[in-house]
C-alpha cells in the first residue's frame, strides 16, 4: 500500500514491487488525472508517450510507473524513504499559466452554519476572501 497526495487529493493505492512508482492503470487515472492508452499516458486531448526502447520502464499491459512518467514530464515527485507515501506536484509551466489567468482554483467550505460554499456558486459575481491563520 502507498499513499498519493496530488493536486486530486489523497488516494490510498496498492503499489507494485520494483523501483518507481507501478501502479494500476485505472488507479493511475483515478490519483493522477492521466489515463493509459495505446499513444501513451494522456490527459485530456494531452498524450506522452514512453521514450522510444525505454516502454518497459513507464509501462506494462496493464501498469504505469508514475515516477518514471512524472521525471519524463519534467514535473516535480517527492517520496518517503520507504516509498509508501508519494507526492506529486504541478509542473512550474502549469502553475505559471494559472497564475497568469487570474482564475482562482475552485474549493467549497462551510459557513458558521455548516453549510458549504463553492467559489464557482459566485462566478461572474465580486467575492471578498477573508483568510486567518493562527501560526
Amino acid at each position: 500500500m502507498a499513499t498519493i497526495l496530488s493536486e486530486r487529493g489523497e488516494f490510498s493505492v496498492n503499489a507494485g514491487p520494483g523501483k518507481g512508482l507501478w501502479l494500476g492503470a485505472a488507479e493511475a487515472a483515478t490519483a493522477t488525472g492521466w489515463s493509459l492508452r495505446p499513444e501513451g499516458l494522456c490527459r485530456g486531448e494531452i498524450c506522452v508517450p514512453a521514450p522510444k526502447g525505454r516502454e518497459a520502464e513507464f509501462t506494462t499491459a496493464d501498469m504505469v510507473n508514475l515516477a518514471a512518467f512524472w521525471d519524463h514530464l519534467v514535473m516535480p515527485a517527492a517520496h518517503s524513504r520507504d516509498g509508501d507515501v508519494w507526492a506529486l506536484g504541478e509542473g512550474a509551466d502549469n502553475r505559471a499559466a494559472s497564475l497568469q489567468s487570474l482564475q482562482a482554483p475552485d474549493f467549497s467550505l462551510p459557513d458558521p452554519d455548516g453549510t458549504a460554499h463553492s467559489l464557482s456558486d459566485y462566478h461572474g459575481k465580486k467575492v471578498l476572501l477573508a483568510t486567518w491563520a493562527s501560526w
